[in-house]
């Protein structure tokens, strides 16, 4: 009985550790945003003539152009 009031007491410690934990993990959302960043500026200088023609072409077919 007194080991898993031992163990009670540890991982209440453990927990109020974690909660307690300010760090959070700043480099790793910081390279995450960074790399969305680069994707979507990727994809767009990609696909954004493409969806540009597209957009006229409806555009065209709408206003009977």
């Amino acid at each position: 009985m007194n080991t898993l009031r031992r163990w009670r007491h540890a991982a209440a410690e453990n927990l109020r550790d974690l909660r307690d934990d300010e760090t959070g993990d700043v480099p790793g959302w910081v390279l995450v945003t960074l790399m969305t960043a680069g994707l979507v500026v990727l994809i767009w200088a990609v696909a954004g003539p493409a969806l540009s023609d597209l957009f006229e072409q409806a555009i065209q077919r709408v206003s009977g152009l």
